[in-house]
């Protein structure tokens, strides 16, 4: 996404934009101002769900 965006916005305006400030996407919540706890307490808890949905989708014969 990181690419694609700055070759478009490359490409309509003549100046590349980024859409995250860094990569990986962790280090652009921390540039934005979060602690650290807070990034990894919230990646822990967008993993549990993702899981729980596909755990929940899972067709058991």
């Amino acid at each position: 996404m990181q690419t694609g965006w700055f070759k478009f916005t490359r490409w309509r305006t003549g100046t590349g934009r980024r859409l995250f400030k860094m990569a990986p996407l962790h280090h652009h919540f921390e540039k934005s101002g979060w602690p650290e706890t807070r990034v990894v307490v919230r990646f822990y808890i967008l993993a549990i769900l993702c899981s729980l949905v596909s755990l929940a989708t899972l067709k058991i014969r």
